[in-house]
């Protein structure tokens, strides 16, 4: 089991988390345990339990802990770090609560998708937005409660300057993140998409976890892997489609996608983000992508899948 460092860092950041839900929530709490102040910006209900009550984290990873935290509705001050954590689904409205002047330090969005980071850049500034990806697998289950099921917290931020992202991945890293700095930001985001489309759209088309795809539409998810590492190959991303089928099969056999969650809670599903960020992709380069395409469209209308054979 991972633990958290025995001393606080030498100089404390001040750390604003834009989302405190199942990523977010996480993040806050380890960067809090660490030592950072962190002010967690969400709606009234939701600030008003996280300022009283903290962050409460079940992890066979972390451990189980409450790490106390600062909340608002929104940003008022300048901060060395804003996390992005929201959904896609809400992240234009989400923005308000981060004013621009506030957000001169590191702004570093851990969404799903690839296009995200042209709007953020337009909002904040080319220089302050870092592009990211995670991996981990953690839900909220109530506000302020954060149960983190996967056996690896890992973060990969993305830029040519590493020397200027060491600072940033040195906090992270303290805190229990494994994080890694990557020359090449397209390449990074692309892999994530290529890996998170599939399993996305399969699970939630089909309401099954990884497993379940995996032993009953396995040619369905060899051909969709084909599509979206295809589309990662011409935008500039890696395009190894075993590479991608190996790492669903290490997956533990229940892990559920978070756009099946979101489907299952009755949620909005992330689908434009990532099933219709991968279909203009396609579209802009040429491919073909019928399965994508299929998936994409029958999720956008409810269509129900079809019975296991």
């Amino acid at each position: 089991m991972d633990t958290a460092p025995d001393t606080a860092p030498a100089t404390p950041w001040t750390i604003a988390v834009l989302g405190p839900g199942g990523v977010g929530g996480l993040l806050a709490a380890l960067l809090s345990r660490a030592g950072h102040r962190v002010i967690c910006l969400a709606g009234e209900d939701t600030a008003r339990t996280l300022a009283r009550d903290g962050i409460r984290v079940s992890s066979g990873q972390h451990g189980d802990f409450t790490a106390r935290v600062e909340a608002d509705t929104e940003l008022r001050e300048p901060v060395d770090l804003c996390l992005v954590t929201v959904k896609h689904t809400v992240l234009d409205a989400a923005l308000d609560r981060v004013p621009p002047q506030f957000a001169g330090g590191f702004v570093l969005p851990l969404l799903n998708g690839v296009e995200h980071v042209a709007a953020l850049r337009a909002r904040y500034g080319a220089g302050q937005v870092v592009p990211a990806v995670i991996r981990v697998e953690s839900t909220r289950t109530a506000a302020g409660v954060v149960r983190h099921g996967s056996p690896f917290t890992e973060i990969d931020v993305a830029g040519a300057d590493e020397a200027r992202l060491a600072p940033l991945a040195a906090v992270l890293n303290a805190a229990g993140v494994k994080t890694r700095t990557v020359a090449d930001e397209n390449a990074a985001l692309w892999a994530k998409l290529a890996f998170l489309a599939p399993f996305a759209l399969l699970t939630t088309h089909y309401g099954l976890s990884i497993g379940g795809v995996r032993d009953e539409h396995p040619k369905e998810l060899a051909a969709l892997v084909e599509e979206t590492t295809a589309v990662s190959r011409a935008c500039g991303g890696p395009g190894d489609a075993a590479q991608v089928l190996a790492r669903y099969d290490a997956f533990p056999a229940q892990s559920k996608s978070s756009m099946l969650r979101d489907a299952e809670a009755g949620r909005a599903l992330e689908l434009d983000a990532i099933g219709g960020a991968v279909l203009r992709a396609a579209e802009r380069h040429g491919i073909d992508v019928p399965l994508a395409t299929r998936l994409v469209a029958e999720l956008a209308d409810g269509t129900p899948a079809a019975p296991s054979a």
